[in-house]
């Protein structure tokens, strides 16, 4: 799970520094599963809903970046 977290939003970013911003939402959107996990478990585990409030808003905004880039 952690591996997949930390490579896909690496990814994202990579791709995105790249001038590839398409592909970096994608990924970046793919990291978000592994990100809501962690999340999940942290609120669950310690009652830290902080973060998965900023996952929520995040998946959001990386949502409308793939419709942005991939479907207008």
């Amino acid at each position: 799970m952690q591996v997949g977290l930390v490579g896909f939003t690496i990814l994202g970013f990579l791709f995105t520094s790249l001038k590839l911003p398409a592909y970096g939402v994608i990924f970046n959107l793919i990291g978000q599963i592994f990100w809501f996990y962690s999340a999940w478990r942290a609120w669950k585990e310690a009652n830290q809903i902080g973060i998965l409030i900023n996952t929520a808003i995040i998946t959001i905004i990386l949502i409308a970046g793939v419709i942005n880039y991939w479907l207008l």
